[in-house]
């Protein structure tokens, strides 16, 4: 999963990064509510944790602006020292999902990250198989299977099949397919991303007529689009 985290003290990013990071998860750091507003609008994450008092956007401003700014808005962990109980009232109320008092113990920080998660669904990769339609992933085996048949595949086309399907209708960045897939922050050759975003839409015959198509969002990354009976 990819967490982003806002705190005007790099210090708590760097503390917070290492706990993420120890659950396995991506981290992107930022350090005021402006460089974390255009980073959502640039890029795919799966969670925010955010400070209250940030410069540029306030939390509560970055909550607000969310909801109409943020296509498929990801979880938010408000993660502040006010502890007032009106503050906390407003920050679930703006659109926080949780609520987390500083300081805490880094096991209840990363309980919280990872109970917020499951909430979200980032639990669907550890089940063996999924199903989306007629489309059975086996993700053991790394096969696919469809219309009776199974579709081989590299590991890679796999793993962005995987990726895809488990965020149907959701936009996703080309840096978060890069790093969920190809676990690197380098800039990957397009050529390289959208080739195999191609082998998979011919291996999987990802069509109108099988529920599914891929969706180019110029400029950004790709959309699988469920079309109806696509489950």
């Amino acid at each position: 999963m990819r967490i982003a985290i806002a705190d005007d003290d790099r210090e708590i990013v760097e503390f917070l990064s290492k706990i993420a990071e120890g659950q396995g998860h991506i981290v992107a750091g930022f350090n005021d509510g402006d460089s974390l507003s255009n980073g959502l609008l640039r890029d795919t994450f799966d969670l925010v944790i955010l400070d209250w008092n940030m410069p540029g956007k306030t939390g509560i401003q970055i909550l607000e602006w969310m909801e109409g700014a943020v296509e498929d808005r990801p979880p938010v962990i408000m993660m502040t020292s006010r502890t007032a109980k009106q503050d906390i009232s407003d920050a679930l109320n703006a659109g926080a999902d949780d609520y987390i008092t500083k300081p805490e113990d880094p096991n209840v920080i990363a309980a919280r990250i990872n109970a917020l998660l499951r909430r979200g669904g980032g639990t669907a990769a550890m089940e063996r198989t999924a199903e989306y339609g007629d489309y059975v992933l086996d993700r053991i085996d790394q096969k696919v299977r469809h219309g009776g048949k199974d579709i081989s595949l590299t590991a890679k086309e796999f793993e962005l099949a995987d990726l895809m399907f488990r965020n149907r209708d959701r936009t996703l960045s080309r840096r978060y397919i890069m790093e969920t897939v190809w676990r690197t922050n380098a800039h990957l050759a397009t050529r390289t991303l959208d080739m195999h975003v191609s082998r998979i839409r011919s291996k999987l015959s990802l069509n109108p007529e099988n529920g599914f198509r891929i969706f180019t969002v110029f400029g950004y990354g790709y959309r699988l689009e469920s079309l109806g009976n696509g489950g």
